[in-house]
C-alpha cells in the first residue's frame, strides 16, 4: 500500500509498504480522511520534542487525526466492528500501571501514540493497523470530514469542561487555529458568549465567518470580565497573559503549546484565588464530541480549508496551502486519492 514516510527533517515521501494485518485484538481500518495539525508539522521539521527524548524517530509514519472504515478483524475483535466507520483514541497506554487503571492512559509513562509516539505507523495511509479498545464507532451524521476532526474536537472540548462553564459566562479564546476555533463551536453550544482573540486582522476571518462577532486582535481586545480564558495558541508570551485578563476567581485553561518555554507568575494565580488547568489529548473528550457532532450542535465542516491527495501531503507539512484553499486553518488528505 501507499503511505507517507518521513525519513528526516523536512524530508518525506510517499513510498510502498506492506500493508498492516491485523494482530490479535486489532483491526485494519481503511483511511478515508486524515487532518494534518502542528504536531505532524513538527515532526516533520524536526522541532517536536520527542524526537530530542527518544519518545519519536526516524523514519515515521505520522496523521493521527484521521477516520475510516474496519475492513478486517485480529484475533477476539467483536464481529460487530466490520464494516463500521471509525476513529479512535491517539493515546494507547501500557494498560498495565495505576494511571491507565484510573483512566488516564494519556498520561501513561510507557503509552505508544498513533502517528507520534514509540514509532506506532499513523494514518497517513491507505490502511491502518489500530487496537479495537481504542476505537470509536462513528454515527451515519458523521461524515469523512467531520470524522476527521473528532481527535482535535476531544481535546477543545476537555479545554472547554475545564474552564466549567455556566450558560451565559463570558469566555476569551486566546488562538484562532484548529483548537481555538473548535473551543470557540463548543463552548457556544453550551451557552457561553465567546470571544476570540488573534494574532492580526488576517487570522480572525475564519472566526466571523463562523458568526463570532468578538473577535480581536490583541489592541483592539476590549476590556471586559473574563469569566474563563483558553490559551489555544503557540505563543509564549500569551499563558501570562491568560493570567492578566481572567477575572478573579476565574479559570484559566492551557491546552496550546509553544516552542519554547512559557514563564508565569504563580502570584497572579494565588492572589487571584484563579484555577489554572492544562488540557493533554483528547482522550477523555472523544465520546462528548462525537455527540456534539452528531446532533448538530457542533459543525466543524468550515475549519477544513482543503482537502488534497497522499502525493500532496509532503508539501503541506513544509507550509504549502493548496490552490483555492479557503480560509480555515485545517488541510485534509484523502489517501485514497
Amino acid at each position: 500500500m501507499r503511505a507517507l514516510v518521513i525519513t528526516g527533517p523536512g524530508r518525506a515521501e510517499v513510498v510502498d509498504v506492506g500493508p498492516p494485518v491485523a494482530a490479535a485484538g486489532q483491526v485494519v481500518v481503511d483511511v478515508e480522511r486524515v487532518g494534518v495539525c502542528g504536531t505532524d508539522v513538527e515532526l516533520f521539521t524536526g522541532e517536536m520534542s520527542y524526537l530530542h527524548s527518544g519518545h519519536a524517530w526516524y523514519p515515521m509514519r505520522p496523521g493521527h487525526e484521521w477516520c475510516g472504515v474496519v475492513t478486517a478483524l485480529g484475533e477476539g475483535v467483536d464481529p460487530r466492528w466490520l464494516g463500521r466507520r471509525v476513529t479512535a483514541d491517539t493515546q494507547l497506554g501500557c494498560g498495565r500501571c495505576r494511571l491507565c487503571g484510573d483512566g488516564l492512559h494519556h498520561i501513561c509513562p510507557d503509552r505508544a501514540e498513533i502517528g507520534i509516539r514509540k514509532g506506532f505507523p499513523g494514518a497517513l495511509a491507505e490502511r491502518l493497523a489500530v487496537p479495537a479498545r481504542a476505537l470509536h464507532a462513528l454515527p451515519e451524521t458523521i461524515d469523512a470530514t467531520m470524522g476527521a476532526l473528532v481527535e482535535p474536537g476531544g481535546s477543545a472540548l476537555r479545554a472547554v469542561r475545564g474552564a466549567a462553564l455556566h450558560t451565559g459566562d463570558r469566555l476569551l479564546v486566546l488562538g484562532t487555529g484548529t483548537i481555538g476555533l473548535l473551543v470557540a463551536l463548543l463552548a457556544r453550544a453550551r451557552g457561553a458568549q465567546v470571544h476570540l482573540m488573534g494574532r492580526d486582522e488576517s487570522t480572525l476571518r475564519p472566526a466571523r465567518d463562523l458568526g463570532f462577532a468578538g473577535a480581536w486582535t490583541r489592541s483592539s481586545l476590549p476590556s471586559l470580565p473574563w469569566d474563563a480564558v483558553v490559551d489555544a495558541s503557540n505563543a509564549a508570551d500569551l499563558p501570562a497573559l491568560a493570567l492578566d485578563l481572567v477575572r478573579p476567581a476565574g479559570r484559566v485553561v492551557y491546552v496550546g503549546l509553544a516552542g519554547s518555554p512559557s514563564r508565569i507568575d504563580t502570584r497572579d494565580i494565588v492572589f487571584g484565588d484563579v484555577t489554572a488547568v492544562g488540557v493533554l489529548s483528547g482522550s477523555a473528550g472523544l465520546a462528548g464530541t462525537i455527540e456534539a457532532y452528531a446532533d448538530g450542535s457542533v459543525d466543524a465542516r468550515p475549519l477544513v480549508a482543503a482537502t488534497v491527495g497522499l502525493d500532496d501531503a509532503a508539501g503541506v507539512l513544509a507550509g504549502h496551502r493548496p490552490a483555492g484553499a479557503g480560509p480555515g486553518p485545517k488541510i485534509h488528505i484523502d489517501p485514497r486519492r
